[in-house]
């Protein structure tokens, strides 16, 4: 009965949890650059009862079907473009990300709802400074340009800097951070990607999609409840029995 409890009960946790980083995905749907997240589960036989050795997972021993939260994987395909009026909107076409220098720590993003500090820096407002590739980026006013390439110039198109767009380096970690911003132990710096300037990209939650998998994770809520429920009865009812014997 015990092991009715547990399969019960980890597959409540589970849809709790993907039914959270749904409502998360649903919440952030305007938000620009939003790279949505989705819930992988495991089960308890893999994660305990296997071991990995010499490149594959080798099987050591039986274990109950319990559930559980492996990662949530994050998409990061890109979506669609859509032009603005501010000069200080931009978008990034291919991979990379913009670089924000916050108060601990750098991160990226393909947020680029830009705007200017009393200073005359480029600043993500409530995340930090937007970065060129020679530190944090100075434009000075709204009268700037950027080009396909990512470099800045004034109203006299003086050079500025140039827009410091990077990607996550093979075998290093990411971490994810909330309204999609992200920080990596080591970036490579992008060259090929294509900068717009007066655009922003979408999020890239697909709205019918989370709707489905809102309803079917409660559902499968519905059900490991419902599982509980009879569980506990059966139980009640054993114990009942044998105080009778």
């Amino acid at each position: 009965m015990l092991a009715g409890f547990y399969t019960a009960a980890s597959g409540i946790l589970v849809q709790q949890r993907n039914i959270n980083v749904i409502g998360n995905n649903m919440t952030n749907s305007q938000t620009v650059g939003y790279r949505s997240q989705r819930v992988m589960q495991s089960t308890f036989e893999h994660n305990f009862l296997t071991k990995y050795e010499d490149g594959k997972y080798k099987y050591i021993g039986e274990g109950d079907p319990a559930t559980l939260v492996d990662e949530v994987e994050t998409n990061f395909n890109a979506s669609s473009l859509e032009d603005t009026d501010s000069p200080f909107d931009m978008a990034v076409a291919g991979e990379g990300y913009f670089n924000i220098r916050g108060e601990n720590r750098q991160y990226m993003t393909r947020n680029g709802i830009f705007n200017i500090d009393e200073e005359g820096y480029l600043v993500l407002d409530g995340v930090g400074r937007g970065m060129g590739e020679s530190g944090d980026l100075l434009i000075g006013g709204s009268d700037f340009t950027i080009t396909k390439e990512g470099y800045v110039f004034d109203a006299n198109n003086q050079y500025l800097d140039k827009l410091l767009i990077t990607r996550v380096a093979e075998g290093s970690e990411l971490k994810k951070y909330p309204n999609g911003m992200f920080s990596t132990d080591r970036a490579n710096i992008v060259d090929d990607s294509d900068i717009y300037q007066k655009t922003l990209e979408r999020s890239n939650v697909d709205m019918n999609q989370e709707y489905t998998r809102l309803i079917e994770a409660q559902r499968n809520l519905q059900a490991c409840a419902t599982a509980l429920s009879t569980v506990d009865a059966m139980n009640a009812k054993a114990a009942t029995l044998s105080s009778i014997a």
